[in-house]
């Protein structure tokens, strides 16, 4: 089945994140060294932005390395940081010729100074880009994200700046570093994993969820093609019954 010809890009869903799982396993399974499965990984990552940008979403966030990674080998981390620069390097030129304006969310001060200097550089670079929104999250866990947005509302509210009562979900919403982008509606997993593993937990509230067992590094653009076309075949309520949507 030809997905990409029976989606309606008129409800395409606005904010695609992906957790890109089992590059370690592709590497394994063929006998390479881990370091092999993510370089492999970076091709995926081309082609799904690249699919994205051609049918019109919005915009795309990418889990590429979580606060719970540094605790990886170093040789592993090592090699992650040295592909996360060689990636921007490469990628800018294809981000410039899509439209495509990279951003970040996470602690970006934990990454090494190199590939910190590199990732701003091209978030400079890209920031008029119209197009679409990649965003890298980077060093990023939900859990410490709703930690620091939990403590720098305790200290508006502590100096007055902020009334307890006014705070509602818009005022949390305002202090994620998800700020500036739509809450997600579809969350894929690659590689057969079923869990959400410390991933954006506030915005996917109601986000559909679509596992796959593809591991991340033979995942192409046909494939995401297909989870949004299944995205499209679900009914969303959002608390609602069937009869008030109809």
């Amino acid at each position: 089945m030809n997905y990409k010809d029976n989606l309606n890009l008129d409800k395409l869903p606005g904010h695609i994140a992906i957790i890109m799982d089992g590059n370690g396993r592709w590497a394994k399974q063929k006998g390479f060294l881990r370091a092999s499965g993510h370089k492999e990984g970076t091709k995926a990552v081309r082609d799904v932005v690249e699919g994205c940008a051609e049918i019109g979403v919005k915009n795309l966030t990418l889990y590429a390395f979580s606060t719970e990674n540094w605790n990886r080998p170093k040789l592993e981390v090592d090699t992650l940081m040295r592909l996360l620069v060689s990636s921007l390097k490469k990628e800018i030129k294809t981000l410039k010729e899509n439209d495509i304006r990279l951003n970040s969310i996470g602690n970006i001060d934990n990454l090494p100074n190199k590939a910190r200097k590199e990732l701003l550089d091209v978030i400079e670079k890209t920031s008029g880009n119209k197009r679409m929104t990649l965003t890298l999250a980077l060093s990023y866990g939900s859990r410490e994200e709703i930690t620091n947005c939990i403590k720098q509302i305790a200290a508006k509210a502590k100096s007055e700046e902020l009334s307890i009562d006014a705070v509602d979900e818009s005022v949390i919403n305002e202090h994620l570093y998800t700020r500036n982008l739509p809450e997600v509606d579809l969350l894929i997993r690659t590689s057969g994993e079923q869990r959400i593993s410390n991933f954006l937990l506030w915005q996917i509230a109601y986000a559909e969820l679509y596992f796959t067992k593809i591991l991340w590094p033979d995942y192409r653009r046909e494939d995401l093609f297909e989870a949004i076309y299944n995205y499209q075949n679900r009914e969303r309520r959002f608390g609602k019954t069937s009869e008030q949507l109809s």
